[in-house]
């Protein structure tokens, strides 16, 4: 078998050395942080097997007007980067109103299907089954006009063979009593989960995947040396590195380095935040979605965080407390005797693309190098498939379905 050397350290690059080493693979992974430090630290631990739906709908497009001029919407944008954001958001809008939303949905959903049932593999055989925990899901409303616009959202989960329950305000109140009494009107979806700590699953695949013969460096990826035949050595911070094959799992980052190799992919920083509420007191014991401001409560060992919210700006745009301070107001509001005194905040940069489609397989312009970035808010969800599928294009077997959506050249 071959080396492989995995740019990217977090949730979809640790994945990817997971079953490249059991695929008989040397790996080496690179990043300039320690796994699970970037955009993978701060999620809100959700696996939504059957949360399939693109990004862009029409919808979701009329309402961002009303969004854009509410500085505590689920959307922001800063605006002195809207000159740089137009090209991609004019490619969002158009993937919303005209793209194929249903092959759009049928692209991410093999990718979300079997996500509880192979991080319940792979936390038993990293020796920490508990950080899995399949408990359902809870989205609720303050306004019965939206609870019944959701609805057609929630019944196209049937075409990939899942349901949902509807819930009056005392079926709310008996399933969660320590939820605000302003929910009158529920969907609840058993085939959620969550982890219950994100930053420690990624840190326990990553020893999971030294113990196979992984290799994790921390270095910095500056350039990309390249001869006839494709990539032959990384040029780091710490030094050169030779190359066999390459894969990028980079997320808000890979596309500098496609760009190097020839594939101009439109990825974009969508930025979200977490606010983290230590010692938080009696609260829901299951994941609950405010679907006003579309961010998530979930019990995680270290508290009880709060995340969501999507905010576009650039890589290195600094932090906007502004948008942490929503989810702390939002988080209060869910659950009234929250004790909220102890609390920390975070920000990290997810990895769009306009048709909330990751780019999955191999490089366009040269060989030897493969692509697994850009999955939007479900990274977390798609690494273990998406890590899958590489280590088959890796080892040189045909993957048993059609993944012609995720090319890198489709846009």
């Amino acid at each position: 078998m071959s080396h492989v050397t995995v740019i990217g350290a977090g949730i979809v690059g640790i994945n990817c050395a997971v079953s490249l080493c059991k695929a008989g693979h040397q790996v080496t992974v690179i990043d300039r942080v320690p796994p699970g430090d970037g955009c993978s630290f701060g999620n809100a631990g959700i696996l939504a097997p059957s949360a399939s739906e693109p990004l862009a709908g029409p919808d979701t497009l009329l309402k961002v007007p009303g969004w854009l001029i509410n500085p505590d919407s689920p959307l922001f944008i800063q605006w002195r980067h809207l000159p740089r954001l137009t090209p991609w958001l004019l490619k969002y809008a158009w993937a919303g109103m005209f793209g194929d939303l249903k092959a759009a949905g049928a692209a991410i959903n093999p990718i979300m299907a079997p996500c509880i049932e192979l991080y319940t593999q792979l936390a038993a055989e990293a020796g920490a089954p508990e950080l899995i925990s399949h408990t359902g899901g809870l989205y609720v409303y303050e306004s019965e006009k939206k609870f019944k616009a959701a609805r057609a959202s929630f019944l196209r989960r049937r075409d990939y063979g899942y349901d949902f329950t509807t819930l009056d305000f005392n079926q709310i109140q008996e399933r969660e009593p320590t939820l605000s009494k302003i929910y009158k009107w529920g969907y609840w979806v058993d085939d959620y989960g969550h982890v219950t700590n994100p930053k420690r699953l990624v840190d326990t695949l990553a020893d999971y995947a030294r113990s196979l013969g992984a290799t994790i460096e921390l270095a910095e990826v500056l350039d990309i040396q390249t001869g006839p035949d494709g990539p032959t050595a990384l040029v780091t911070d710490q030094g050169t590195r030779p190359l066999d094959k390459l894969v990028i799992a980079a997320g808000a980052f890979s596309h500098q380095l496609s760009a190097k190799l020839g594939d101009k992919v439109p990825l974009e920083t969508e930025r979200g935040y977490h606010v983290m509420i230590k010692n938080p007191g009696a609260v829901p014991s299951i994941p609950v979605m405010d679907s006003d401001i579309k961010a998530w409560i979930t019990p995680m060992e270290e508290g009880l965080r709060c995340a969501g919210t999507v905010e576009l700006a650039s890589l290195d745009a600094p932090e906007n407390h502004h948008r942490a301070e929503v989810l702390l107001r939002l988080a209060k509001r869910m659950v009234p005797t929250l004790n909220a005194d102890d609390y920390s905040v975070w920000m990290g940069r997810r990895p769009t693309l306009p048709d909330s489609i990751p780019v999955i397989g191999p490089a366009t312009k040269v060989a030897n190098v493969f692509y697994a970035f850009g999955h939007q808010h479900v990274g977390l969800m798609g690494a273990p498939a998406t890590a899958n599928l590489i280590s088959e294009l890796v080892s040189g077997r045909n993957p048993n379905r059609d993944i012609s959506a995720y090319r890198a050249d489709r846009f």
